[in-house]
């Protein structure tokens, strides 16, 4: 039986799933939601899929409501933002977001900083949207191993790969209900907001440590493109990044 599924999908995990479910599921595609008119847009549109630029919320709704549009659940592939009631209760069976961390380890952002930091595990969830931040019911995971080589960009990387296999995985599942849904375990896990990156990449030359955390946070803020760690030294700012290889 066909399902009706509202897609909102960004970036490269959202335009690899969608190219996905054009190819396997493409009748269950009611509506392709996106950040802007880039790829995933015209991949929609090129196989005659409705398809809607998200400028709010409240605009998404109306076009929703004038369409006449039903559906069963909602997929949340790489989307950049949260999403609020009433948009959450569009869906008859809720709405399941990719997030890139072993939950309830690391919620909120830059996950693939804080595992090596905080050396907690590493991994990618498909999860249910509740009212709180990347706290719903687990549907599948899959553990990401890190090595001391790895870096802030290998694991960010890696998850990109491991969300998509996961998705691909699981989606037949999803769409049949023959999954058992668990609760986050309330007693460990953690939360970071963007803000705490920042301090958490600044390093105070006199202050003492461990050679094991500075590694890991050198490490972790090591991502071609992006800021690495950095101190200052005699009113002049540095910035260091890392490189770890293995000898055999």
């Amino acid at each position: 039986m066909n399902k009706s599924v509202i897609v909102f999908a960004h970036s490269s995990v959202g335009l690899n799933c969608l190219e996905w479910l054009i190819s396997n599921y493409k009748s269950d595609i009611s509506l392709v939601v996106t950040t802007g008119v880039d790829p995933i847009y015209k991949l929609a549109i090129s196989h005659n899929l409705p398809a809607i630029v998200f400028e709010s919320e409240q605009s998404l709704l109306a076009y929703i409501c004038n369409a006449s549009l039903v559906f069963d659940f909602g997929l949340l592939l790489w989307w950049p933002s949260i999403i609020h009631e009433p948009l959450l209760n569009l869906t008859s069976r809720g709405f399941i977001n990719t997030h890139p961390s072993l939950l309830p380890f690391n919620r909120g952002k830059h996950p693939n900083f804080w595992s090596i930091v905080s050396e907690t595990p590493f991994g990618v969830t498909l999860h249910k949207i509740d009212s709180g931040i990347d706290t719903g019911m687990i549907l599948v995971q899959r553990e990401i191993p890190i090595s001391w080589t790895d870096t802030g960009e290998t694991l960010y990387n890696k998850s990109l790969l491991a969300m998509f296999d996961l998705f691909v995985e699981f989606y037949p599942n999803l769409r049949s209900s023959t999954y058992k849904p668990r609760y986050q375990p309330k007693i460990i896990g953690s939360y970071h907001h963007s803000s705490e990156l920042i301090k958490a990449s600044s390093l105070c030359l006199d202050q003492l440590t461990t050679v094991r955390d500075l590694l890991n946070r050198l490490r972790a803020r090591t991502f071609a493109g992006h800021p690495g760690c950095t101190f200052i030294d005699d009113g002049i700012k540095y910035e260091v990044t890392i490189r770890i290889e293995r000898e055999d």
